[in-house]
């Protein structure tokens, strides 16, 4: 069994394509054909199941993947630490963020980071906030950001920015020239919410609460999986939503849509720098950290002692 042909399998599978897969790794599609055969070979099984535009694993295939992650991450946590012996900081280092901070925060900070550090390769994954975490618990992110604090001991975070839901309406709705409106009045009112997971949806449902608005009373027309599809949905008329300033800032700017105060109610939220408290960092993944006790505001948050 190969490392590289571990790697180029998951790319197979992340692509879920050979062809993908190929431009990816830059080998032709018959080379990557080859190497998932290897595997297959090594292995016993078939792993991939080649449908007429889609690479789908197998049951065996999905069991290897989650082995091949974290043996190919050791190879790059390994060329890391020797990189540092020498003196140097350069290898891959791969941040998981929940859909603001991954959309709107992450990447201007990879950005800087990668100026300073331009040996090394920084890779964004960016899903839900129960993703994220559930990846980082089972090691398979060294680090990342979420909007949502976990009961998961085996993790450790820390709040590093502060963010503020806001209630946007599309600019024909009748709320959209008022500048509050009473917290009662959103059960009346269609609306759109994100899915469970989401740590924009858990800070939803935890300031209705607070002000006794249970999210059941609402009525929730839509259900969506982002935060673009949820602003999309406000412009189409579907509904109203409590989304991320951070998101809607431009939208706002542009007059798309309108924002509008609920009387009595805090929306304040914070993000969560989140680690494994167990797992020894990385080379690449402590420099990271130490570029961002530089910026401005971060230096208390990320003190050593506390993360």
């Amino acid at each position: 069994m190969d490392l590289w042909h571990l790697k180029v399998f998951c790319k197979v599978i992340e692509l879920e394509s050979f062809s993908k897969a190929g431009e990816a790794v830059r080998l032709s599609q018959p080379t990557v054909s080859s190497h998932v055969k290897e595997l297959e070979n090594y292995f016993g099984v078939q792993l991939v199941d080649r449908l007429a535009r889609q690479a789908v694993p197998t049951k065996a295939g999905a069991l290897l993947y989650q082995y091949a992650q974290r043996l190919t991450a050791l190879r790059d946590e390994a060329e890391a630490a020797m990189a540092e012996f020498l003196g140097q900081i350069k290898g891959r280092l791969t941040i998981g963020g929940s859909t603001i901070p991954g959309g709107y925060i992450l990447p201007r900070w990879i950005g800087l980071f990668a100026r300073d550090y331009p040996q090394v390769r920084v890779a964004l994954i960016v899903g839900d906030t129960a993703d994220i975490l559930g990846r980082i618990a089972e090691g398979e992110l060294e680090i990342g950001m979420v909007g949502a604090l976990s009961d998961d001991r085996r993790l450790r975070q820390v709040p590093v920015v502060e963010d503020r839901l806001c209630l946007a309406v599309p600019p024909a709705h009748p709320w959209a020239r008022k500048r509050s409106v009473p917290v009662t009045a959103l059960a009346g009112e269609p609306f759109i919410v994100r899915e469970q997971g989401s740590g924009t949806q858990r800070s939803v449902e935890e300031h209705l609460a607070a002000a006794g608005i249970p999210v059941s009373t609402l009525h929730i027309v839509a259900e969506l999986g982002s935060t673009q599809a949820v602003l999309q949905g406000i412009k189409n008329g579907a509904g109203i939503a409590l989304v991320s300033a951070l998101a809607v800032a431009d939208d706002l700017k542009s007059g798309a849509l309108k924002r509008v105060a609920i009387e009595g109610l805090d929306l304040k939220r914070r993000f969560y720098l989140t680690r494994h408290r167990q797992r020894t960092p990385s080379p690449v993944c402590s420099a990271f950290v130490d570029f961002l006790r530089r910026q401005e505001g971060l230096e208390a948050a990320l003190a050593p002692e506390t993360f």
